[in-house]
């Protein structure tokens, strides 16, 4: 574990922006989250917020206010939202410049660098801390092409998917690593976004921060060296944004450069529009489209997952019972049960990739 932390939300983590937040609140082996920083909903555990799980992690509405409270040494402070465009608010830079007077290191995964602005690194300096812009591209000389070299590895690999973007497809995957790892079998998780890093990903890369052309190789590395390192009995990939987003479709570089050929598909049963395009009115495809997508890539769907997120337990109950019923495949409800239902299907998929192997 690198240290102790607290998290930057900016009044917005009861919302989908903060899932950088909800991933770091509810697991994370890279840190100790001492404290949210969220003036909307200080005075509240993040965990209840979070899942309506109590984790023993309070919300403040100020640094000041947590350091009255929290007689604890912090080393970080953690930028946990992910907003549109990775643009910085007011209110958020002027949490992170308290931050930074406290001397705590700034580790920021937003599109917009701290390390940029002229002021903060001066701020920074006079205040002997750092400031981690982690989704800053590496330089070109660090990145890799991808080689081929994955057709070589023997072990199954599977992609969590998405029929729109902030599904929860990450916190899906590390639900599946949990359950597969209880099961009895060794499993590792690629991340591919700066959440997955923040929780203590070993193995993986920032996609949307990568050159285009290196994505397909620094997703082949990752998985390579997971493989090399520890030869696990699955490698599951975090997928990124959506497969048919036309904001940023993101699916066929997992199944294709990855050599993903199962997939669990995440769905939300009652989104319409894509979110953030509710204006333009722009339709989520029905769940066959991304099916077939996925068949058309030489990949099967094995499983589907909902996020029945502020939808009541019963409803998504009979969410999943309707879905298994049309889709004749099993379906999970991660958040409200966990993702243990899906260990048969997935031992099967590893027992198939060996006998296919074999042959």
């Amino acid at each position: 574990m690198d240290g102790s932390a607290i998290i930057l939300a900016n009044g917005l983590l009861n919302t989908d922006y903060a899932k950088t937040a909800h991933g770091l609140i509810r697991s994370t082996e890279r840190y100790e989250i001492l404290a949210v920083i969220d003036p909307k909903s200080a005075g509240m555990d993040a965990g209840v917020i979070t899942d309506n799980i109590q984790r023993n992690i309070p919300v403040f509405e100020s640094i000041s206010s947590m350091k009255q409270a929290v007689n604890r040494k912090i080393d970080y402070a953690i930028v946990g939202v992910a907003t549109k465009g990775g643009v910085i608010p007011t209110g958020l830079m002027n949490d992170i410049t308290d931050a930074i007077r406290e001397g705590y290191i700034i580790v920021n995964g937003l599109h917009q660098y701290l390390s940029d602005k002229p002021e903060l690194v001066k701020l920074a300096q006079a205040h002997n801390t750092e400031l981690w812009d982690i989704r800053k591209p590496k330089p070109v000389s660090e990145l890799r092409f991808w080689t081929g070299e994955i057709t070589k590895i023997d072990t199954p690999v599977i992609a969590v998917l998405g029929t729109d973007c902030a599904l929860g497809k990450r916190t899906t995957a590390r639900f599946l690593r949990d359950s597969v790892r209880k099961a009895g079998l060794s499993c590792e998780m690629i991340y591919t976004g700066q959440t997955g890093w923040l929780q203590g990903g070993d193995y993986g890369f920032i996609f949307d921060a990568t050159l285009n052309d290196f994505v397909s190789g620094e997703m082949e590395q990752a998985i390579v060296s997971c493989h090399r390192a520890l030869n696990p009995d699955l490698i599951i990939l975090e997928g990124q944004a959506a497969m048919l987003n036309p904001s940023g479709p993101c699916g066929p570089e997992f199944i294709i450069s990855g050599n993903a050929k199962g997939v669990i598909l995440q769905h939300s049963p009652e989104r319409v529009y894509y979110n953030g395009w509710e204006d333009l009115k722009l339709e989520i495809p029905p769940i066959q489209q991304n099916i077939n997508l996925v068949k058309s890539l030489g990949a099967e769907v094995l499983a589907l997952t909902l996020n029945t997120k502020d939808i009541p337990y019963e409803k998504a109950k009979q969410y999943q019972m309707e879905h298994e019923q049309t889709w004749q495949m099993p379906v999970a409800l991660p958040v409200e049960e966990g993702v243990d239902s899906l260990i048969p299907v997935l031992k099967g998929y590893i027992e198939n990739c060996k006998n296919n192997k074999a042959h």
